[in-house]
């Protein structure tokens, strides 16, 4: 895989030299168990695969460089280039404005744009709407476009079904920007409607069925279906792509349910199902997938508890989170700063959707063991942070000490 032009300041030796040994053990990625680390008192479990992927060193190096090959041009991006606050902070230290928030809203009125300005379109890609804004505005969107490659062939999946008549259900949040950026390709080429949870497609299922009458549609998906969908005949067929970081369980239990709901209603046929259904391999990214079967592989493994590292508004952390929260208690940090001492952490509660400080969350045993993952947009380098500062409020900071210079001969 092409190995990308990162600050070195995201690099972590340590975790470098890690995941170069267990991907020299295990080249064809079948051993999902956890890298133990011990330190004394404290013994860590890091999952077999966490941090950056492809799609996010792609974009952090396009930035990086739209950077340095524009000197005194204004540079924008059109939002948050990747979920999280650190590598955002420091395009922003560099002179990047975004045009907007992560929902949408604007920040800086197009009226201030010209076709001098640079616009970097973030890893998320974007909507048709907002390319014809800049376009119009003599700003080429593509010159510097980070979409994320997996991203793009879920909008090639959605074009392709919906060019053969299906009408698309994307599995994934309504407000999060790669979802409004698929949604707006796929509804360009056929009906689309956009799906959440299990929740709301088994409530979509229920107008497959017949159950409730089409006019509700409308007030039940408010924001979430294209201009122009039928409910009385745009589900007659459909296809299912997802928001490529959600719990890849989920997506393939939605499809399922989907798909028996259809095939009975209108009962297909075993052999003809795809004249109802459209067979869409997983649209779930590589490291998506990856990071969630580490983690499972991790569970299986016993600890006190898990830190789970990112920013708190990135999806595909927030399902790593998820995943540990059904085994251990589990804290959702964005930076070592979070571990305020051996008492008190600071950490994102995923129900109530707070930051919130927690007391007495390391349990008094002699022995501690604790499980380490990350999101794909988080830097390796800030993983080490937090295993450095857990070892120096466990009193175990020696210990660490010999553990990475082991590790980095």
């Amino acid at each position: 895989m092409k190995s990308f032009n990162v600050p070195i300041h995201y690099r972590s030796p340590l975790v470098t030299a890690i995941k170069l040994k267990r991907k020299a053990d295990d080249k064809m990625k079948r051993d999902f168990s956890p890298t133990v680390l011990e330190l004394g008192s404290l013994q860590i479990l890091l999952a077999r695969h966490f941090g950056f992927c492809y799609g996010v060193e792609n974009a952090i190096e396009i930035a990086f460089r739209a950077v340095e090959e524009n000197p005194g041009k204004r540079i924008f991006l059109l939002s948050e280039m990747i979920h999280n606050p650190g590598v955002n902070a420091d395009l922003q230290a560099l002179g990047i404005k975004f045009i907007m928030d992560t929902r949408g809203n604007m920040l800086i009125s197009w009226d201030e744009l010209n076709s001098n300005d640079v616009v970097i379109i973030p890893a998320f890609g974007t909507t048709l709407e907002l390319e014809k804004i800049l376009r119009d505005k003599g700003i080429d969107p593509t010159h510097y476009e980070t979409t994320c490659p997996f991203v793009e062939k879920v909008w090639n999946r959605a074009e392709k079904i919906g060019d053969e008549g299906y009408t698309v259900v994307v599995h994934g949040k309504p407000g999060h920007e790669e979802t409004r950026a698929t949604f707006s390709h796929s509804k360009a080429r056929t009906p689309t409607v956009v799906v959440k949870d299990m929740e709301q497609a088994e409530h979509l299922g229920h107008y497959i069925a017949g159950l409730l009458p089409p006019p509700r549609f409308y007030e039940d998906f408010a924001g979430q279906f294209s201009d122009g969908f039928d409910a009385a005949k745009d589900l007659q067929k459909i296809g299912v792509v997802n928001q490529t970081t959600m719990l890849a369980s989920e997506t393939q239990a939605i499809a399922d349910h989907l798909k028996q709901v259809i095939t009975s209603h209108f009962q297909t046929p075993a052999d003809r199902t795809n004249e109802r259904f459209a067979e869409t391999r997983d649209t779930l990214c590589y490291a998506t997938n990856d990071n969630q079967s580490a983690v499972q592989g991790m569970l299986e493994k016993e600890a006190d508890l898990a830190i789970v590292i990112g920013g708190y508004n990135s999806s595909n952390t927030s399902h790593l989170a998820e995943l540990c929260e059904l085994k251990l208690p589990t804290y959702f940090i964005k930076d070592e700063h979070c571990l305020i001492s051996a008492d008190e952490i600071r950490h994102f509660d995923l129900h109530s959707h707070t930051e919130k400080v927690t007391g007495y969350y390391l349990p008094a045993r002699e022995q501690l063991r604790i499980m380490i993952t990350s999101g794909a947009s988080c830097p390796d380098a800030l993983v080490e942070r937090v295993m450095e500062r857990l070892s120096v409020i466990t009193g175990n900071e020696q210990a660490a000490t010999v553990i990475k210079e082991k590790w980095e001969i």
